[in-house]
């Protein structure tokens, strides 16, 4: 009986491989932006500490120096803030097009395996004929000898 082979094996592995490396490419894709996210907040609650102490300065005896080095921290921050929220879009469709790549990845490679499978299907029908053959060749030859006996 011969043993079964998948003609387009080196294609499965491939698309095996493939996937590996999109869904690496997700995991990374998916750490940078989490990362551009906490970057983002960490600037909003700084952002936010300067306005409290801006308030406190405020509420106490002026200080009109401070209250404009603090008025320049909140207006540096708000600028690092929109650049920071244009990181985190950009890691946002980095991840997107990361996620678009391994759904291609895994469609591929599930299609190879369910025409491995279809081929092993197919395999295993060619092998129930052929067993089926030979067990009719050695139930004729059986009886093909018995009444050639009886004669």
């Amino acid at each position: 009986m011969k043993k079964f082979r998948y003609s387009m094996q080196s294609l499965l592995v491939m698309q095996q491989k493939l996937e590996d490396q999109a869904k690496a490419a997700y995991g990374a894709a998916k750490l940078r932006l989490n990362e551009e996210e906490e970057k983002l907040g960490l600037l909003q609650k700084k952002r936010d500490e300067y306005v409290n102490e801006k308030r406190d300065v405020m509420t106490k005896r002026l200080d009109v120096p401070k209250l404009n080095q603090l008025q320049r921290a909140v207006e540096v921050t708000d600028d690092r803030i929109i650049r920071q929220k244009q990181n985190v879009k950009k890691a946002e469709i980095a991840l997107r097009a990361a996620e678009e790549r391994l759904l291609e990845a895994m469609t591929g490679r599930k299609t190879q395996e369910r025409l491995k499978e279809n081929a092993f299907e197919v395999y295993r029908q060619e092998m129930n004929i052929e067993e089926q053959k030979e067990i009719d060749e050695r139930t004729g030859f059986r009886y093909g000898r018995k009444d050639t006996e009886e004669v």
